[in-house]
């Protein structure tokens, strides 16, 4: 039997499998994360149905739709019942059409249970677009440190330790800087990046705050929703600093291990020429090139990074919290006692869903 649900019943379901039926290229662009992708019609075929439908006839349309889907069926009923074995299955399409209720008619016939998602994908996406639409409903704890401190890092062991911590630079596959897509892959679109995000938020409903590294509102190719930008903006400021030989080092074994580093490394100085001139270019280009890594990755913080972000490279009292991360471990444990004790707000309430918590 087949059973239909909406957006909001999703979560009431248990490791719920998600299938998106549509093709490569609409999956590609978008889709409710971690969703399967078993396509009914490749980007070819959904194009040639689209045209049959708009300048012949639907009829005709759905006549071409079915001969190439037909093939199609068996393969994709066998998929379809695999995945069963691991949670409750949801079809979905674009808005809950043809495409998804087809499927789902064949999968039934075959004794399978199965769910159709109502309105598709375009319902889930109006549901991000409304929540970044109002106010965000948590309290924002924002690191800022100038490039190399270990932002990233310390948000990591946050994460591994309970903490609502979130990586922006990992939804958004780019570090936030000229050097950012180096080594990461393709970047998402903007879709892709706002429902990956609105799921990491939902994910962490029960906090009453959440912690993220400093972004200017563009990380990339992605924007950041303007009420989670505004959000980190009026947030708790903390400041985060290490010093220069340890920031070094630390830049040096991230994007070293990439592959091609130094060419691509080599690529981005150009786009420094603006901001640097041509010499001094040239002169991070010959150390480069020379393989003196630690002079030039100092010469790069000093004349370039510290400069653009100009944050204090010690304490300061224009934060309300500040962490010296020469001990990593040390700071992590004190920035720990912070949130629980300042930012938790133990035995109160939580201002997102009303659930009581305690501190750790």
């Amino acid at each position: 039997m087949i059973k239909e649900i909406n957006v909001g019943e999703l979560n009431t379901l248990d490791q719920p499998i998600l299938i998106d039926v549509r093709s490569e290229g609409e999956f590609s662009e978008a889709t409710i994360p971690g969703a399967v992708n078993l396509p009914l019609f490749n980007n070819e075929e959904r194009v040639e149905v689209g045209t049959t439908y708009a300048q012949a006839s639907p009829n005709l349309a759905r006549e071409l739709g079915l001969s190439l889907i037909s093939p199609k069926l068996p393969d994709l009923v066998k998929k379809v019942g695999e995945l069963a074995k691991k949670g409750p299955l949801v079809l979905f399409c674009w808005r809950g059409g043809m495409r998804s209720k087809s499927l789902a008619l064949v999968v039934d016939l075959m004794g399978i249970p199965i769910y159709r998602l109502q309105g598709g994908y375009k319902a889930y996406r109006t549901q991000v677009v409304d929540f970044f639409q109002t106010k965000l409903p948590f309290q924002v704890v924002v690191l800022r440190g100038n490039t190399g401190v270990g932002k990233t890092e310390l948000l990591g062991h946050l994460r591994a330790e309970g903490y609502p911590a979130i990586d922006l630079e990992k939804l958004a596959n780019n570090r936030g800087s000229v050097f950012g897509a180096m080594g990461l892959g393709s970047p998402p679109s903007q879709k892709k990046f706002e429902g990956s995000l609105y799921e990491e938020l939902a994910s962490l409903r029960e906090f009453p705050y959440i912690i993220v590294e400093c972004e200017s509102k563009r990380i990339g190719r992605v924007t950041l929703p303007a009420c989670f930008y505004t959000a980190m903006q009026e947030g708790i400021q903390i400041l985060q600093y290490d010093s220069l030989e340890n920031r070094v080092r630390r830049l040096i074994k991230e994007y070293t291990s990439v592959p091609n580093a130094l060419e691509e490394i080599k690529a981005a100085l150009e786009r420094l020429i603006k901001t640097l001139g041509h010499v001094k270019v040239q002169e991070l280009r010959t150390l480069l090139e020379t393989n003196c890594l630690d002079e030039f990755t100092e010469r790069l913080l000093v004349e370039y990074y510290d400069k653009l972000y100009a944050y204090p490279n010690e304490p300061s009292s224009d934060y309300a919290f500040y962490l010296d991360y020469q001990e990593p471990i040390k700071a992590l444990r004190e920035l720990e006692c912070y949130l629980d004790e300042k930012v938790a707000q133990p035995g109160g309430e939580s201002p997102v869903s009303g659930i009581r918590y305690s501190a750790k």
